[in-house]
């Protein structure tokens, strides 16, 4: 739907119809009672490891530790999983962590693309937790281990459109867990803005409608930095981008049920102009 104009465009009309029409919106089953896959089924899911800015002293130019290039990872397929995915703690994967993430939609093929049109080839957003196990992550200098546990990319909770977001670089990242915020930065504080970085991956990989870049996480606030605990079954953080919703990842032992059940029915979501799930 979303590589598809006219199909939007008719989704967007069917959308706004049912919207309109409190008999019509009665029967449709809510967001809440029914278990969400991946709003999108990626072929590709690239990442950034280092994309903010820390806190510099005032007088001092903020961009002056900037890295020349980014940083990029790719995630596996397995490790996708969708907003009401339980996700598991493996027995071997002792320091696991979070890393909540906005990220960026592909809705039309991008290769080579300039940067003054690399946002044509961007189809909306959405939120990731980029979970990691930080102990098989040092064991090499690369990451993939420690990234590429199943299920360590919960994705959603909806995709919401390109035009829905006023301006991509002036939205703020929170992470809550335990009832504290941990993470709370703006996303005009990254280093590679994404058209730049919709461009500079597109010369590399192909980008297919579907395809997912994860622009990076926020350091942690420095008196959660301090109060670091691996993450273990039984806990939950949650991701939160005004405008984008909210994504809650919920940790369980190996073997432990998805908290809405196992046969829980599965169903895909976008979010259109209307802010209603289609």
């Amino acid at each position: 739907m979303l590589a598809d104009p006219e199909l939007t465009a008719w989704v967007r009309d069917a959308v706004g119809r049912v919207a309109a029409d409190a008999d019509a919106l009665a029967t449709l089953p809510r967001a809440a009672d029914v278990h969400l896959a991946p709003p999108v089924r990626p072929r590709t899911v690239l990442c950034l490891g280092y994309n903010y800015r820390g806190h510099v002293p005032d007088g001092q130019d903020p961009t002056a530790d900037d890295p020349e290039f980014p940083d990029v990872f790719v995630k596996t397929p397995n490790t996708l999983s969708g907003p009401s995915d339980a996700v598991v703690v493996p027995a071997v994967a002792d320091d696991v962590d979070y890393e909540g993430e906005v990220a960026v939609v592909i809705g039309r093929r991008a290769h080579a693309v300039a940067v003054e049109d690399a946002m044509d080839h961007v189809a909306g957003f959405t939120l990731f937790d980029d979970v990691s196990d930080r102990a098989w992550q040092r064991r090499q200098s690369q990451w993939a281990m420690g990234k590429c546990f199943d299920g360590f990319g919960q994705l959603g909770p909806a995709v919401v459109t390109a035009d829905e977001v006023a301006d991509f670089h002036d939205l703020t990242v929170e992470v809550v867990r335990d009832g504290a915020v941990t993470v709370s930065q703006s996303t005009s504080t990254m280093v590679f803005r994404l058209p730049w970085l919709v461009s500079y991956l597109s010369h590399v990989v192909t980008l297919e409608p579907g395809d997912v870049i994860s622009t990076g996480t926020p350091q942690k606030l420095p008196e959660a930095l301090d109060a670091h605990r691996p993450l273990a079954a039984g806990d939950a953080v949650t991701i939160r981008v005004a405008g984008l919703g909210e994504l809650t990842t919920r940790f369980v032992a190996p073997g432990a049920a998805s908290p809405d059940g196992d046969d829980a029915p599965h169903a895909h979501a976008t979010t259109t102009t209307e802010g209603v799930h289609a």
